[in-house]
């Protein structure tokens, strides 16, 4: 698949830097430096988890809370100078992480991915699928290749990592996060293939969840909220070029550090699904049982606040 264009996201609009996870051109791969043993205590004492897209927001946030848990943590991007920067952050604050740079929507780097887990650490307990790209265009106006790519990031993104990882997890009855979004719970307007690769993890994880159940391993859903962003945060345009996020309103933000706690503590209790902010559990509902409501917010909202979605 071909590599997007940089930038980055998380919360409710992922962006297109760290989620994929190969070499671009002019970028030297690097070696991680050996790994230091350490008994930290923590909730995830013992665990191994891969995160994905974890070089910085979301996912950077993630690694380090678990990494401060006890987990010891394999880091995943695209830009290897980034991720080699993450990691030695998080080395230099004592916690025992690893970096492995995988395109997560080819299976072959997934397993290179997975392999790096269990080569450095022996086991893999915890699976955060959170590399996504998202998008900020009207269906009409995007070409087909960049609806595709955006969708390939959100579904493949999740599930190719999660077929490389099942044996393993297996074995350790671990446990497995799709990062979502609140914009799966209803349409977007502007955001048509990123909704639609939201919204698809929440029926493959409950479909897992009964095709596994013998299996013990933990498959959940955490509906993220607007989060506070990367500067250099950008998603696509109908062009497949790189655009800031549309505005959102500081208040409504959570920060990443919040973020990254919710998503620990909704795999500590193995949760089904989550969902972040009382917006998204409004939207959850109103959609749910006032779908006529729902669609007539959004559609006000169209008209009177264009800025939000353009």
């Amino acid at each position: 698949m071909t590599s997007p264009p940089s930038g980055r996201s998380d919360g409710s609009g992922r962006g297109v830097n760290a989620e994929k996870g190969v070499n671009e051109p002019g970028r030297e791969a690097y070696t991680p430096t050996p790994i230091k043993p350490s008994t930290k205590p923590g909730a995830f004492a013992g665990k191994v988890a891969i995160v994905t897209g974890s070089e910085s927001g979301i996912g950077k946030a993630t690694a380090r809370a678990l990494g401060q848990a006890g987990a010891k943590v394999v880091l995943n991007g695209r830009m290897a100078d980034r991720l080699h920067r993450t990691e030695q952050e998080l080395r230099s604050e004592g916690l025992i992480v690893t970096s492995c740079l995988a395109d997560i929507t080819n299976y072959a780097d997934c397993e290179r991915l997975v392999g790096t887990a269990i080569t450095t650490f022996g086991q893999l307990d915890v699976l955060i699928a959170n590399a996504s790209i998202s998008m900020r265009a009207y269906f009409a106006d995007m070409q087909p290749d960049v609806f595709r790519q955006v969708l390939d990031s959100n579904v493949y993104g999740a599930v190719y990592p999660l077929k490389a990882a099942l044996p393993h997890l297996t074995r350790t009855r671990g446990s497995v996060t799709f990062i979502s979004s609140i914009s799966a719970l209803n349409g977007m307007p502007s955001g048509s293939a990123y909704c639609a690769g939201k919204a698809a993890l929440t029926n493959l994880a409950h479909t897992l969840r009964l095709e596994l159940d013998h299996t013990g391993i933990h498959i959940g859903v955490v509906h993220i909220g607007f989060t506070q962003n990367d500067p250099e945060k950008r998603v696509l345009d109908a062009l497949g070029q790189p655009v800031p996020i549309a505005h959102r309103p500081p208040r409504w933000q959570k920060s990443q550090a919040q973020v990254a706690a919710i998503i620990l503590k909704h795999i500590r209790r193995r949760r089904t699904r989550t969902v972040i902010s009382a917006l998204g559990w409004l939207i959850a509902i109103v959609h749910t049982y006032l779908p006529r409501v729902g669609d007539w917010v959004v559609l006000t909202t169209i008209r009177r606040m264009r800025h939000f979605y353009e």
